[in-house]
């Protein structure tokens, strides 16, 4: 059967749902798709019909994609119709995801192997081959076909002389093939008496498994070990099968899989062949704690054991270290900030000397915020010290802090934000070996939270450091400086942060530092909140954890969202030679530059300009093209970073890459004039250079829901009378929910609080900026800002305003 008669109903569930996501979107999704099939009468549906798939949004796992692509399968629809469809649409995602991982070429696992056999001996050659649902062999001797030699195997019984020479098998599907490797088959002696050649199945004998495998509970990091044993003439053939899904490569009896994750957690079952028999093995449940099926037991560690046994003071280490920088500014409905950006660029390049994996990320709202931290526990694991850090508008109600993204309306409540204590609960269950909170945002109360939400308890791992940039109820502080600023908190902290000594002595000089500055003294005074009992220290070293397959695999998803394009050369048809360079100045912010490499002697001016920017990604045209890079809007990258100064070049910035829902494409416009010309000419080509840095994530889009491990529950919750009553009873009970995508959907549940009578005031706790301060000389466009004294410190404050 070819591809194209193919009905949608052969996809996998898999290959169902991974579309079905795809087409959940409005701009270029399933009602444009519904549309494009309706050309064809029986793929015309009713408004009923329209609105069913409509209202599965509503569902907690619905998709209207899956939905339509459920009722295109009913009706017949064609693997080549609806491929065609999602072509006329432009749905390029779509496209490329059915034709490269679902209609896969064809692939040859087992070739045939020459062999040498006595006289009267039978010969098996055997070519196994993967592809889209169903595929076709045929034998060939030389150029010609071999009567019924249709199968995997073919079985020359006994060997005739004319049967030597050399065999090749095609395999089909559809209008596609491909030929394996030449096999040759050769006799060592005469043709025995009264034997007759021919192609025909020699004796076998029955198939018997006679070992069979068995359930495994496993932890995260574990080796799978699985073996199906079988007798049978000819020999047995094996394939193993994940939740009644082939495995790729696993034709052996024994199954191995290294540092397993969540995602290897399933039923597995293995199919015994050979060339006239068949048999399953039994289906056994393979579980990965924590966190695993409850249908399989699985005995989660005591409190307080440990596998490594007692560690020494001051001897810790890290399997590796992440860490989340989130800076935000541009705020839509509240005050800018003028500090994260400073703050998070002066942390990056100081975490970096310390071998963290950092991704800095500038204005972020609530969707690319959840999808950002999603993205963080992946990098997480098992001995791993995870750091999030935070600048930006926040709040913090009876113990549970939020972080306030860039789109946040008006008068939020805790629902429009990020609640940082079930960040810490998702952290842990990564089972990290540090899981440090940098908050750099004020913690005034929100009146606009009626109820809030309130996680279990806290599973006992003594590795919690919160590191409040104020106390609560209070405001933190921003220090001005022409374009650039530092909050309060970075200004001490950077000084301190690269001394080898514990998390918690560290902050606590801080606080220090700052309680003896006059400025900050009976303003802002940093908070300390922890429950760490080993001598753990950011400086600590990173020692590889024995499965080396989960290292690589953390490298590469932090990598995937580091790579920049490599700098190419343009040759115009004019004989001017452009080049194109790139750098990162966060995550999500790259600068390119263009510069002359070579022009003709007859022109005497041009420059390459960039334009037409797609949508998504934010590029101010009044500042791109510039020939500084202060001037194209970037105040912390320095020109020797990127070229000598003597070179002349254009720079322009581009931020939000993580809005980029397409490849980053633009137009390189030359503009030149030659010696004897007063026209100006132009000429252009179009680069893409696919999804930069940050934007392979695709923070933009909603991550799958997980249902959560434990319910969060709403309770009413009265204000502390203390502060040190609200952290005796909010730090213990912290809860862990299970690890899921940023994007789960929460139930809670209304407590009986009173509404305050305050309810409706503008919520609006923000920090305050400090409108004075010292005239100095502009910084030098350094990466890391300089660190001055408390006594040097270019700030001063004025006189607070009313609280809200």
């Amino acid at each position: 059967m070819e591809d194209k008669n193919l009905g949608v109903e052969t996809l996998s569930d898999a290959a169902l749902n991974r579309l079905g996501y795809m087409l959940d979107n409005l701009e270029c999704g399933w009602k444009q798709l519904a549309k494009a099939v309706a050309e064809q009468p029986q793929f015309c549906y009713s408004d009923k019909e329209l609105t069913d798939c409509s209202l599965k949004v509503l569902s907690p796992h619905g998709s209207p994609g899956r939905y339509l692509l459920a009722l295109l399968a009913d009706r017949g629809c064609t693997l080549a119709f609806l491929l065609q469809c999602l072509k006329k649409i432009e749905h390029r995602e779509a496209v490329g995801f059915l034709t490269t991982h679902v209609m896969r070429q064809i692939d040859i696992t087992l070739q045939p192997q020459s062999q040498r056999v006595p006289e009267g001996s039978p010969v098996v050659l055997s070519c196994r081959a993967v592809g889209h649902v169903e595929l076709t062999y045929q034998w060939f001797k030389g150029k010609d076909e071999v009567p019924g030699g249709n199968g995997p195997e073919l079985v020359l019984n006994p060997v005739s002389v004319a049967q030597q020479g050399p065999y090749i098998c095609r395999v089909s599907s559809g209008d596609k093939y491909v030929f394996s490797n030449w096999a040759h088959v050769h006799r060592s002696g005469g043709t025995s008496a009264g034997s007759s050649s021919g192609y025909f199945p020699s004796s076998a004998s029955r198939l018997y498994i006679i070992q069979q495998p068995r359930p495994q509970a496993l932890m995260e990091g574990d080796t799978l070990y699985l073996e199906c044993a079988a007798q049978a003439n000819p020999p047995p053939q094996f394939q193993w099968y994940l939740n009644k899904q082939p495995m790729p490569n696993c034709t052996k009896s024994i199954l191995k899989i290294p540092c397993i994750t969540t995602a290897d957690r399933g039923i597995y079952s293995c199919k015994v062949y050979n060339l006239y028999h068949e048999a399953w093995s039994d289906q056994v449940q393979v579980n990965i704690g924590p966190g695993s099926f409850s249908d399989v037991s699985w005995e989660a560690p005591k409190v307080g054991a440990s596998n490594a046994g007692p560690r020494q003071m001051g001897d810790c280490c890290a399997t590796d270290k992440v860490a989340l920088l989130i800076g935000n500014m541009n705020y839509l409905h509240h005050r800018q900030l003028r500090a994260p950006m400073a703050d998070v660029h002066e942390l990056t390049n100081l975490l970096r000397q310390l071998d963290f994996k950092v991704v800095s990320l500038l204005d972020l709202n609530w969707q690319e915020m959840h999808s950002a931290v999603t993205e963080f526990l992946l990098l997480l694991d098992r001995g791993v010290y995870g750091l999030l850090y935070f600048a930006g508008h926040g709040y913090e109600n009876y113990g549970n802090s939020f972080m306030v993204p860039i789109d946040a309306p008006a008068s939020y409540t805790f629902k429009h934000c990020l609640w940082v204590q079930d960040m810490l609960q998702r952290m842990q269950e990564r089972q990290t070996g540090l899981n440090v909170f940098l908050l750099d945002m004020c913690r005034k109360r929100n009146p606009n939270d009626e109820s809030i939400p309130q996680p279990g308890p806290l599973r006992v791992t003594a590795n919690i450091v919160f590191g409040y940039a104020t106390c609560v109820d209070a405001e933190a502080f921003e220090v001005n400086k022409d374009d650039l600023s530092n909050g309060i908190f970075m200004s001490f902290l950077k000084k301190r942060l690269m001394e080898p000594e514990k998390v918690t002595v560290i902050l606590d000089k801080v606080a220090e530092d700052m309680g003896r500055c006059e400025i900050t003294r009976g303003r802002q005074a940093l908070e300390l909140r922890s429950n760490l009992s080993e001598r753990r220290a950011l400086t600590d070293s990173i020692q590889a954890s024995a499965c080396q397959v989960t290292a690589s695999t953390r490298n590469l998803q932090w990598a995937i969202a580091h790579v920049i394009p490599e700098s190419r050369c343009l040759q115009f048809e004019c004989g001017v030679k452009v080049q194109l360079g790139f750098a990162a100045e966060f995550s999500n912010i790259m600068i390119i530059y263009t510069r002359i490499l070579e022009s003709p002697k007859d022109i005497v001016s041009c420059s390459a300009q960039l334009s037409d920017f797609p949508e998504g990604p934010e590029v101010d045209l009044k500042h791109s093209n510039q020939e500084s890079l202060h001037e194209a809007g970037s105040l912390l990258l320095s020109m020797d970073d990127l070229l000598p100064l003597e070179q002349p070049r254009l720079f322009t910035r581009i931020s939000a890459l993580q809005r980029l829902k397409k490849e980053l494409s633009f137009t390189v416009c030359l503009h030149y004039k030659y010696t004897n010309l007063d026209e100006e000419l132009l000429e252009e080509q179009r680069i893409s250079v696919g999804k930069p840095l940050v934007s392979k994530l695709n923070l933009h889009e909603p991550r799958l829901s997980h249902t959560s491990s434990s319910d969060l529950q709403m309770s009413s919750i009265m204000e502390s009378s203390s502060f040190s009553e609200s952290f005796r009873a909010n730090l213990p009970d912290l809860s862990l929910s299970s690890i899921g995508s940023a994007s789960t959907s929460w139930s809670y549940y209304q407590g009986s609080m009173e509404s305050p009578t305050f309810s409706s005031v503008k919520n609006e706790p923000e920090e305050t900026i400090c409108p004075e301060f010292l005239e100095s000389e502009e910084p030098p466009a350094i990466k890391s800002l300089p660190s001055a004294s408390s006594q040097e410190l270019p700030f001063k404050f004025s006189n607070l305003p009313n609280s809200l």
